[in-house]
């Protein structure tokens, strides 16, 4: 039988509540979006978007969305990095780790960047994001995420958790490991996932969770807090994994999760290890989301500031430092740095830093072309709106459209040379005006070939 033993299981621990709690995986799959608030407030969004959004339960930048609705990522504003496209209690764990503005923060297991851009946006482009995905593929994503939804003082790494903790030990205020698990959560998104399940990978991802903990607790400060959580129900991934982090690392504390989402954990999924399970909290398929399972822990100690202002040794770049006076006079004055021919403004010093896999340190403000510069796409979704050359364009417009499906479109506000597009005061990408013409620069392979939905 598919999936024999996660039903075998659930029905052994649930009782009576299994048919209640988990929903039959034919049904549809919860969906909802998670506002960026380095773009707007949700209020707005909710207001403007035109999406047919309620109030989510489990973020204050979430909403639901119905099974009906038009795909949320062909709406110009997830190509403007207004949302992200979120299954609902997926918003849930990043909000607990209060991140505020200066903050050092990691994000262990980032991809796709959900929560890494809840992270984002809760820093407000101050102090450091450190987002982090072992699978090379998957870091690209994560680095593509975060480009669309703004993030300036981000740096994407590609590394294994143990390197992370060995190169900055004790160095996060917040920490979030959102581990990599056997996703019983996603049955009711990925039916076939129900087919491959069986109790080694449940035994295999609890494994690699310890692991990826240990070098979490590693990178926490004194006074720090740590976020643990997964997408599944299985105990030795969840409660017992929970109870064993506390026995192995008596320096943290388990905090009381709140929030009246969800439910507490299970004494019965504790294998016999001591865990107040109030304090932990599961949110089933039956509770407006796929599942997940989080608990916040907090270590021992009172919080040193070592986070030193960012440094860039770089030569002049005269390139770089003419067309941020025309174009950015607000970043003429920052730091940046070269990577051979391309400009970088880091997050972090790049000697700190110079012996991890780096998929992106900053932003990639672009590339030295034969004694001039070309801006990147990235240059404009952080800091369009400070462009001195502007097209703004709104939702609705036939121009929204022909510039998403990389067509020239034609100028109302812009003038000769690089300009920013907006959608809304959003940004869209860049484009060069030229001969009464908006030459368009968004990237072919975010183009929308088919069109927006209607």
């Amino acid at each position: 039988m598919s999936g024999e033993y996660f039903i075998e299981r659930e029905k052994t621990l649930l009782g009576g509540r299994f048919e209640e709690l988990l929903k039959p995986i034919s049904e549809n799959a919860a969906r909802g979006v998670t506002v960026n608030r380095l773009r707007c407030a949700p209020e707005w969004f909710a207001e403007h978007s035109g999406l047919p959004v309620t109030v989510s339960p489990f973020c204050p930048e979430g909403f639901l969305l119905p099974a009906d609705a038009m795909r949320p990522g062909k709406h110009p504003y997830h190509h403007a990095g207004v949302f992200y496209s979120q299954e609902p209690s997926a918003s849930a764990p990043a909000p607990r780790l209060h991140v505020q503005p200066g903050m050092k923060v990691l994000d262990m297991c980032a991809a796709p960047g959900g929560k890494s851009s809840q992270l984002a946006a809760a820093l407000a482009g101050e102090g450091l994001l450190v987002s982090n995905e072992y699978v090379p593929a998957r870091a690209k994503v994560l680095e593509g995420n975060l480009e669309r939804m703004g993030a300036a003082n981000a740096l994407v790494l590609n590394e294994a958790p143990e390197r992370i903790a060995e190169n900055f030990p004790g160095f996060f205020d917040r920490v979030l490991v959102d581990a990599p698990c056997s996703g019983e959560g996603m049955f009711r998104k990925e039916e076939a996932a129900l087919g491959q399940h069986s109790e080694a990978l449940v035994r295999q991802c609890a494994a690699l969770g310890r692991e990826i903990l240990d070098a979490a607790a590693a990178t926490t400060a004194p006074g720090g807090m740590l976020v643990y959580s997964t997408c599944t129900f299985s105990p030795e991934e969840d409660e017992q994994q929970t109870a064993a982090f506390l026995l192995r690392h008596p320096e943290f504390t388990l905090l009381d999760w709140g929030g009246d989402f969800g439910s507490p954990g299970e004494e019965n999924r504790c294998g016999g290890l001591p865990l107040d399970v109030s304090k932990v909290r599961r949110i089933w398929p039956c509770q407006g989301g796929e599942g997940h399972y989080m608990a916040c822990f907090q270590k021992e100690g009172e919080s040193v500031p070592v986070f030193a202002e960012v440094t860039a040794k770089t030569k002049p770049v005269p390139e770089w430092e003419d067309f941020s006076a025309k174009y950015f006079p607000a970043l003429a004055v920052k730091k940046f740095f070269c990577d051979k021919d391309r400009v970088y403004l880091p997050a972090i010093s790049p000697d700190r830093v110079n012996r991890l896999r780096v998929v992106r340190n900053g932003v990639f403000a672009g590339i030295l072309k034969k004694g001039r510069f070309e801006p990147n796409h990235h240059l404009f979704m952080v800091f369009g709106p400070q462009c001195a050359n502007i097209e703004q364009l709104a939702l609705g417009e036939l121009r929204v459209e022909q510039y998403l499906q990389g067509m020239p479109i034609a100028p109302e506000q812009a003038v000769d040379g690089w300009c920013a597009v907006l959608v809304d005061g959003f940004p869209l990408g860049g484009g060069k005006m030229n001969g009464g013409i908006i030459k368009n620069h968004y990237p072919k392979g975010l183009r929308l070939l088919g069109g927006l939905a209607k």
